[in-house]
């Protein structure tokens, strides 16, 4: 088992603490918080160990979980694998490129992993369709949130939008050609409302739309290929798929046939995948557990969480050219 700690108990920390004590592939060996107060309340409700500093948690373990503000991201990162330590970062990965490029060559540098905690990754309607998901041309994205004054420090763009950034990057083979935005600042001093359109050099196109002051909650992708349409419910675990095929000479009598004015028959076929339930912050702590021990390449790597980044601040620039 591998030996891991984190830093930051708040919101978030403290499901990692608990999904690291739970997970068969860690050791939980405590945590750093510099809040005393919250810390102390940590240890008084669940009993996790507190280190008095981060470096003596980094030196006691083998895995540094980074579960602090972003602002705070590349200094422990810095840290852990300077030590010779693999991280596991919450995204995005750090506040500015350089310190993400930064993070990635000290990484390589010191032969240590690091993943990054985009955990749609490992949504279950998202990995239930991920393979189909094959050249897509165009692509929507729609994450609304109910107002949340955490999170609210950063652009709306780096607190939502990135999740549906990283989703596109994932399944796009091609290299990000051109970037337009807008965005809104409602109640915060960053946009609360933003909507993007990213070309690609193979012509997909994606346009995405996020916002931190909505009246409901919804996190729903469509991918739009030649021979399918795939929706992703990300918010419900839901996914669907609907094909087209040449029509059979003799269609059954529920069959749902469309002609062009070519004359050309073709058949709409549904599928809803099975949604396998999971804990999606559990698996992508684990995977990384598994990218350690087996070396190979974390399902989101360093420079995934890289590139995701450098879109998110291409997006964020066009709202200061306006």
């Amino acid at each position: 088992m591998l030996k891991a700690g984190v830093l930051g108990a708040g919101h978030l920390g403290k499901i990692h603490l608990r999904l690291l004590q739970e997970s068969e592939r860690y050791e939980l060996v405590g945590f750093y918080d510099p809040n005393k107060e919250n810390a102390d309340k940590v240890v008084t409700e669940y009993g996790y160990h507190l280190f008095d500093s981060v470096e003596s948690l980094i030196d006691a373990v083998d895995v540094v979980d980074i579960v602090t503000p972003t602002l705070s991201h590349f200094d422990c990162a810095k840290l852990a694998i300077e030590k010779g330590k693999h991280i596991f970062i919450e995204k995005p990965i750090t506040n500015t490129i350089q310190e993400a490029e930064a993070i990635r060559t000290l990484a390589s540098q010191n032969h240590v992993r690091g993943q990054v905690g985009h955990v749609e990754r490992f949504n279950p309607a998202f990995t239930a369709v991920k393979d189909i998901i094959d050249t897509p041309m165009f692509i929507e994205t729609h994450r609304l949130a109910e107002f949340n004054p955490r999170g609210t420090d950063v652009p709306v763009v780096l607190d939502l939008m990135i999740h549906d950034i990283d989703i596109i990057l994932s399944v796009v083979k091609s290299k990000v050609k051109n970037v337009y935005a807008s965005g809104v600042s409602v109640i915060s001093e960053t946009p609360d409302i933003a909507n993007a359109r990213i070309e690609f050099e193979n012509g997909c196109v994606a346009n995405l739309t996020s916002s931190r002051i909505s009246m409901k909650n919804m996190r729903k992708s469509r991918f739009f290929q030649k021979d399918a349409y795939i929706s992703v419910d990300f918010l419900e675990k839901k996914s669907e798929v609907v094909k087209m095929k040449d029509a059979p000479e003799t269609p059954d009598d529920f069959a749902i046939i469309l002609q062009n004015a070519e004359g050309m028959k073709k058949q709409i076929y549904f599928e809803n995948p099975k949604i396998e339930q999971n804990n999606a912050i559990l698996d992508e702590l684990n995977s990384f557990a598994d990218a350690i021990k087996n070396n190979t390449v974390p399902i989101v790597s360093l420079t995934q969480g890289t590139e995701a980044l450098r879109v998110a601040h291409q997006i964020i620039d066009c709202f200061s050219n306006k």
